[in-house]
């Protein structure tokens, strides 16, 4: 089974420009993300595919590869699609550019997946204990069935606690946006528009669920470290220098 991983970066971001070049620990993040993948040691290959010449030279002169795709697409899968379209794979693994610290243990959950022939696409999630996050809406959260498919992803607070048995939280987890498709299930994906429940969350899971390809998800420790503002690169750097101390 052929398994590569590609990782979306793009130059524009609303809240914070040109992140992927954000330096973390003196490197920027876009390298931090590709090194920790192929360090895994899991895939054949590691392509970082992005819309800037800037973040192809940061990646090819540390060493790493990386492909130009169009500037103007939707989402991430969409640009994840554009390489893969051109790749021999099986399985194709979305891992977020803005999560410098993707785990090894995460990146094989995902993978291994496939060791399910009915499996078609695959995602991460984790424990949901603080009634907090439940409540948040930028929090995104998932209610699985009996055999670990996902029935709905919600930035709202699911299930409802009609009773108030405080046991709602025992039944939904945290999604952690990490995808992985069969090469034809993604082409599959991303030929779709997007979708009513999409279009009201903003999350583009769920056009995955409206079309009918169900989504295996896996419980991870990984709680996710995506870096979207500059105040979450400043928790970054405290966090490594913890590590380093």
């Amino acid at each position: 089974m052929r398994i590569t991983a590609i990782i979306p970066a793009r130059i524009g971001s609303s809240r914070f420009p040109a992140k992927a070049l954000a330096l973390l620990d003196d490197k920027p993040i876009i390298n931090h993300v590709w090194q920790r993948v192929q360090a895994s040691g899991i895939f054949g290959d590691v392509i970082v595919a992005t819309d800037s010449q800037l973040i192809i030279d940061a990646v090819t002169e540390a060493g790493g590869k990386a492909r130009m795709t169009a500037a103007d697409h939707p989402s991430g899968s969409d640009r994840v699609a554009e390489v893969a379209r051109t790749l021999d794979a099986d399985i194709i693994v979305n891992v977020q550019g803005d999560e410098p610290f993707i785990t090894p243990a995460a990146l094989k959950t995902i993978a291994g997946a496939f060791t399910d022939p009915t499996v078609q696409m695959a995602s991460l999630m984790c424990e949901l204990v603080r009634e907090q996050d439940w409540q948040d809406p930028n929090v995104v959260k998932v209610i699985t069935d009996l055999e670990g498919n996902a029935l709905y992803f919600s930035r709202a607070a699911i299930p409802f606690d009609r009773d108030n048995t405080t046991s709602a939280l025992r039944h939904v987890y945290r999604h952690i946006g990490i995808y992985a498709w069969r090469k034809e299930t993604l082409l599959r994906f991303v030929s779709l528009p997007p979708s009513p429940l999409e279009n009201i969350e903003k999350l583009e899971q769920l056009r995955a669920l409206e079309n009918g390809i169900p989504i295996r998800m896996l419980k991870t420790d990984f709680e996710g470290f995506g870096i979207d503002t500059p105040a979450d690169l400043q928790r970054a750097q405290e966090y490594i220098k913890k590590e380093q101390s």
